[in-house]
């Protein structure tokens, strides 16, 4: 019963009615819903400051930077950045996101926010939802069926409770989106969705920052902003951040772990991934179909600003994230190095007078350093061994490189993943497309109507 009103449960726990955004077929209005927010971005920005978000440094790692110009070919290397996103409030960029959704359900008189997270985002809730005297619930999905949890997830709970938050804490499988929509009835708290308009309105600061901080202490735009890719809200808030603070410039790459084969709800594969967040079980299937998540239209839409979508493998993760804190003297965990390790790659390829920059960094602790998960990785069955990366297989090994010029970012077919987006967007209409629904189709993949039409004909040819 629950579930068959999931709409209305939504639309009433944010007070944002979706329906008004509907268009014809399976076209909506997508700027019209992102206007809800009702948040300049001065505005939040100044929010956001006043509980201890943003305005986190941008760092040039030049050891790094060195090693990558030691596998380069001459003349190639370009400037790594991070920008040190464990320097908000709860320690990851995430905090964008939640003191926006926790101050918008204070000003809107909610009693208490409940959010749906894996670790990172609910510590964020929980520590603002603190700041601004709200209760706070995060439901978790944390165990296999044998209640076996990875360190990376049973550390994000505790930080969670430590922050004040219940913690709901569940066996993998599809009963969260159930639970969490019954305790959002059952509370009448706000929906601190990941995938809301604030939520995404949250991280266009960090965007904006990112321009602001390139022009007044480097002098340049970063060529290259790479982005680790899950749900798509990191890098939809953060592209539409440096696009409305000028640039137009940088290349905008999405990036995840290669962990094909994987099933993200499936018990037996839960505890043989080693990666919790920004893999390709999250990245293709939110790219592809983004309105899978817990609101009916969801605010993420990666594709509309991506341009290039590269993986790395388990092992180069890993590598990185210990390179980057013997080299620089610093910890972070390994859904930032994600994009981290693609960078390194990606360096290689560019002059040594441009930038690349990784656009977030994450909190660390006892669940987020590499040993705790080569350790549990070991004890469920991964074989574990230096060699090439290319030949890891996930959910059966990880590979770490022998040596730095071994990673690599593997380009990923945009081509074939945007016919899997249209493909689900026809399967929602039996009729013709409408002229409506080739603009909205154009807009999600950030081109065409002639390149979309191209690509709806290669689908029904089969080709």
């Amino acid at each position: 019963m629950v579930m068959g009103r999931n709409n209305e449960i939504m639309n009433n726990s944010l007070q944002i009615d979706f329906s008004k955004f509907e268009l014809e077929g399976a076209a909506f209005d997508y700027e019209s819903m992102m206007s809800e927010v009702g948040y300049e971005m001065d505005e939040m920005r100044k929010i956001q400051l006043e509980l201890g978000v943003g305005n986190t440094p941008i760092v040039e790692l030049k050891n790094l930077t060195k090693l990558a110009r030691k596998y380069a070919p001459e003349g190639k290397g370009a400037r790594i950045f991070i920008k040190d996103e464990a320097c908000n409030a709860s320690g990851s960029f995430k905090d964008r996101r939640a003191s926006i959704s926790c101050y918008h359900a204070k000003k809107l008189g909610y009693e208490g926010v409940v959010t749906a997270t894996s670790g990172n985002y609910g510590a964020a809730v929980a520590c603002h939802a603190a700041k601004l005297g709200l209760k706070c619930i995060v439901v978790q999905e944390c165990f296999d069926s044998e209640q076996v949890g990875q360190p990376e997830i049973v550390e994000k709970a505790r930080k969670c409770e430590a922050l004040g938050a219940e913690v709901v804490q569940l066996s993998v499988g599809p009963e969260l989106f159930y639970e969490f929509l019954k305790i959002i009835e059952e509370t009448g708290y706000f929906n601190a969705s990941l995938y809301t308009p604030f939520g995404i309105a949250g991280v266009e600061t960090l965007g904006y920052e990112i321009v602001q901080q390139f022009n007044d202490q480097i002098g340049k735009q970063p060529d290259v902003v790479v982005v680790t890719n899950a749900g798509g809200g990191n890098l939809t808030g953060t592209a539409r951040g440096i696009r409305k603070a000028g640039n137009t410039s940088s290349q905008i790459v999405a990036a995840s772990v290669d962990l094909k084969g994987l099933h993200m709800a499936s018990d037996k594969d839960f505890n043989r991934k080693s990666f919790t967040t920004g893999h390709t079980g999250f990245g293709v299937p939110f790219s592809t179909n983004p309105d899978r998540s817990d609101v009916p239209r969801s605010a993420a839409r990666p594709f509309r600003y991506m341009e290039r979508y590269v993986t790395v493998k388990q092992g180069e993760v890993f590598y990185i994230t210990e390179s980057l804190a013997w080299l620089e003297g610093l910890e972070k965990g390994p859904a930032g190095n994600t994009s981290l390790a693609a960078a390194f790659a990606l360096a290689q390829e560019m002059d040594q007078e441009q930038i690349i920059l990784v656009q977030e960094t994450e909190y660390t602790g006892a669940g987020k350093s590499v040993q705790p998960q080569l350790s549990f990785a070991r004890k469920n069955g991964i074989d574990i061994h230096f060699g090439n990366p290319d030949d890891e297989v996930p959910g059966e090994s990880i590979i770490l490189p022998e040596n730095p010029g071994m990673i690599k970012a593997r380009d990923m077919d945009l081509k074939r993943v945007y016919k899997s987006r249209v493909k689900n967007i026809l399967s929602q209409t039996e009729e013709d497309l409408s002229d409506v629904e080739l603009e909205y189709i154009a807009e999600e993949l950030n081109s065409t109507i002639e390149e979309v039409q191209l690509l709806i004909k290669e689908i029904k040819e089969g080709v």
